[in-house]
């Protein structure tokens, strides 16, 4: 194995982001990225909006292109699963029994869908979305039970994949259902405040919503699922069923390997330069745990963005970098005519003393404020561009500001 060589397991936006920034800043050494999927790495936020509505041709999803790689000298092994981690003598294992040294390692392995135990869960029918293949495959039967006359979807979570799929699926004309635990859709991320503010937006477009509800299993005619189960007796009628009720961090490459996890974020631990407990062993994504100079804590994040930043700053590391990732969570949602950006982070619905909104729900174009001890936690623009700057300020404000001045947000 030649000496120098930095290697990358992942196949996703940090992973690609990474080698690019590693080039574009003037590493000239070997470079081999993983990825456990067949395809070079690609971005996820597509999957379950303009690409599995087929309004997005497919290298739309690719951040780089597929020449890209040979042409700037890296290595790219697909469909190559990365197996064990030697930390002492610095090498990855590989499901085909080979073993891949380096100098220094990203590790950008991502997320697998939360997998819960359903009865009916192994019927032909039943869709999970995670991957490229995944999206494929729904968008392949949403469009056949559409156009079979019939097109009943039922989404099992009311997350946000599960409601963007739900607008995807309505946008192309299938009759939905979502089945969510909550009071409101997306409450444990947004409160109920604007937790409902998505329900009424899914009910005005024809979603039928199930709230404070368990599903006990998926029925079926033996080979295709048929419908959902809910533990009041509720049956819901679907030729199509999708569980999207969230998303598991793959860290058991790097628990195995010794490097140390975060048991409060789930997460592999990392320091402000994203460097984990192993100097040459750098996180990137949804595994990796950041402290947060802003609030205090340690942050693991899976969104699009998180992905984007840390990539670079973390292949800026590997070449000695010290700077501290800057960046605060950032994440993004298109549904139907509402578009939305979230800046900040809240820990959860009982972890904020109110919401300030400017502008107007029922029109929704509006800001939403997250306050705690009067200081701006987060802020969340709908229908509203061009702000994120200035709700990025409110959050960095040491004190807290006027109320009048967060009312008068949108003009």
């Amino acid at each position: 194995m030649s000496a120098g060589r930095h290697v990358v397991v992942g196949g996703g936006l940090a992973a690609a982001k990474a080698v690019e920034t590693l080039r574009a800043e003037g590493y000239d050494g070997g470079i081999t990225v993983v990825a456990r999927e067949p395809h070079r790495p690609y971005e996820r936020p597509p999957l379950s909006k303009d690409y599995l509505r087929g309004e997005a041709e497919r290298d739309a999803v690719f951040p780089l292109a597929a020449d890209w790689y040979a042409a700037h000298d890296v290595e790219l092994r697909t469909g190559t699963a990365a197996t064990a981690l030697d930390l002492a003598g610095r090498s990855v294992t590989l499901d085909d029994g080979r073993a891949l040294s380096y100098e220094k390692l990203l590790l950008a392995t991502g997320s697998d869908p939360r997998r819960i135990p359903l009865p009916g869960g192994d019927l032909a029918g039943v869709h999970e979305l995670r991957t490229l293949d995944d999206s494929d495959a729904l968008a392949a039967a949403l469009r056949a039970a559409r156009d079979d006359g019939v097109g009943r979807l039922a989404v099992v979570g009311d997350g946000w994949i599960g409601l963007e799929v739900a607008a995807s699926a309505r946008t192309l004309g299938l009759d939905v259902t979502v089945i969510g635990l909550g009071t409101h859709p997306l409450e444990r991320v947004l409160g109920p405040e604007m937790g409902e503010l998505y329900g009424q937006v899914h009910a005005d477009h024809g979603v039928h919503l199930h709230r404070r509800a368990e599903v006990t299993g998926i029925s079926g005619d033996g080979r295709r699922a048929t419908g959902v189960d809910l533990a009041d007796g509720t049956h819901v009628d679907a030729d199509l069923v999708l569980v999207a009720v969230g998303a598991v961090p793959n860290v058991g490459l790097a628990r195995d390997a010794g490097l140390a996890l975060d048991s409060a974020t789930g997460g592999v631990v990392a320091s402000a330069t994203l460097q984990t407990t192993d100097p040459d062993v750098f996180v990137a994504g949804d595994i990796a745990s950041v402290p947060s100079a802003r609030y205090g804590r340690s942050l693991r994040v899976e969104h699009w963005a998180t992905a984007l930043h840390q990539g670079p700053h973390a292949a800026r590391a590997m070449l000695g970098a010290t700077d501290p990732y800057p960046e605060l969570p950032y994440f993004f949602s298109d549904q139907y005519d509402v578009g939305m950006e979230y800046l900040g982070f809240v820990a959860g619905p009982d972890a904020y003393d109110e919401v300030v909104v400017s502008g107007s729900v029922p029109d929704r174009e509006l800001v939403a404020f997250w306050l705690e001890d009067g200081r701006v936690e987060a802020g969340m623009a709908v229908n509203v561009w061009d702000r994120m700057e200035d709700v990025k300020t409110l959050i960095h404000r040491d004190g807290p500001p006027d109320r009048a001045e967060l009312e008068s947000f949108v003009g």
